[in-house]
């Protein structure tokens, strides 16, 4: 893989702020964040609880706005989309991969996967051709048509992966992706995912808490009280 130094930035996050309010009182939560983060790059971001970790991912992903600052993803300034246009945004542009996989009980893996492709053009012929690829990218083909109640957590959270993949999205993020796993699951998880960095180039940003998965990322970033300390490559 070509060095990240060659590359433009992916995301860029120019001085951005964010803040809650909690009955009365303003909660500053991130703080004057500047940051580029390269295609191709496996980020892992790390601090204690409440230093802003979880709050950065959904400012990249869309899912929140800053109160002040710049963020743009692949040249487009995401802070400037109306709700609408943000939700299309996301869905064409952004996998999430949640720690207790948020998948949809009541469907197999195979439609818990297909679920992000109901709202693109593709024809059913071709949606099936791509979650069952997907699948079997995870190692999941002879699973596909058992639901999440059937699966160990291990394959849940692959079937997760495997929707957040399947449309070919530009960032694929993940929030605390082996919280809920035993140490074996989490390697096969953590694993793949760097498969999918290494040989198919996607840009991983994690969040975690464990020291363990964040050395499975080309590079580990630390918060702390809403700063942004210096990387580790």
């Amino acid at each position: 893989m070509a060095s990240t130094e060659a590359m433009s930035p992916i995301v860029e996050i120019r001085n951005v702020t964010k803040a809650y309010r909690r009955g009365g009182q303003i909660v500053p939560v991130l703080t004057d964040i500047t940051l580029d983060i390269h295609a191709g790059e496996f980020t892992a971001l790390m601090g204690p609880s409440g230093s802003g970790k979880s709050t950065l991912l959904n400012l990249i992903a869309g899912i929140d706005r800053p109160d002040a600052g710049e963020l743009r993803v692949d040249g487009l300034d995401v802070t400037a989309l109306g709700e609408t246009e943000l939700a299309d945004w996301r869905a064409s542009h952004i996998g999430f991969i949640f720690q207790f996989y948020n998948l949809m009980p009541v469907l197999t893996a195979f439609e818990n996967v297909e679920l992000p492709l109901m709202l693109t053009p593709l024809s059913r012929a071709e949606r099936r051709e791509r979650v069952e690829l997907t699948l079997a990218m995870v190692g999941l083909t002879d699973r596909q048509e058992h639901y999440p109640s059937e699966l160990s957590g291990g394959q849940q959270q692959r079937v997760a992966i495997a929707r957040a993949i399947v449309s070919d999205p530009t960032l694929i993020m993940a929030d605390e992706p082996t919280g809920d796993l035993d140490r074996v699951s989490a390697g096969d998880v953590l694993g793949f995912m760097r498969r999918l960095n290494d040989e198919v180039g996607k840009t991983i940003i994690m969040v975690t808490h464990d020291a363990q998965a964040a050395k499975m990322a080309r590079r580990i970033l630390h918060l702390e009280k809403g700063v942004l300390t210096n990387g580790e490559r």
